[in-house]
């Protein structure tokens, strides 16, 4: 999953969504130098990103995108998920709008940028500012986001244009993202249930 259903299954508590990000951006045993509210929330990251590789969803939208692009499915299909998740927010979100989630979102990471790893900073900053994770409605900015992830790459070549296998299936991956995105929330909610 990216930045926003992360974001979403983390659920109301606040060190869980700060942890959704940071999860990331953290290597290694937890807590490490994180805060525990925060390692919980990577727990829950982690245990959310082992979750969807083994979802017969999840792997059905990896086994969508072609030879040439197989390498960077598992990104491709988080993003993909990401798209779909905002596209139907007031499905899954009812009680809030896409913007007033993803803006109390951005309040919570600005507020607690000194509880957060220091190489996510700029990346958060960069969220915020260009409004990410509402932008993920637009298939354009999936496939935009995705060309920016291969021009960080030392061969970007193989990744590049990887965003016109949403349009290619996009009904496809929108099948398989509705399966996905309700167990994953029955999972992230019994995951974090003591």
């Amino acid at each position: 999953m990216n930045f926003l259903a992360h974001l979403w299954l983390a659920g109301p508590d606040e060190g869980a969504r700060l942890g959704a990000v940071a999860g990331d951006f953290v290597k290694g045993a937890l807590p490490g130098d994180l805060p525990p509210d925060i390692a919980a929330g990577v727990a829950l990251h982690r245990a959310i990103d082992a979750f969807a590789d083994t979802h017969p969803a999840f792997q059905a939208s990896r086994a969508r995108v072609g030879a040439a692009h197989r390498r960077f499915a598992g990104v491709m299909v988080d993003m993909f998920y990401d798209h779909f998740l905002a596209v139907q927010w007031a499905r899954w979100h009812p009680h809030e709008p896409l913007a007033a989630f993803t803006a109390r979102q951005y309040a919570l990471l600005a507020a607690h940028r000194h509880r957060l790893p220091a190489r996510a900073l700029p990346v958060l900053a960069r969220m915020a500012e260009d409004d990410w994770l509402t932008a993920y409605r637009e298939v354009d900015t999936i496939v935009f986001a995705l060309d920016r992830i291969a021009g960080r790459l030392k061969r970007p070549e193989p990744f590049l244009g990887c965003g016109a296998a949403l349009r290619a299936d996009y009904a496809g991956f929108a099948a398989d993202a509705q399966h996905f995105l309700a167990d994953a929330r029955a999972f992230a909610e019994a995951f974090s249930t003591p």
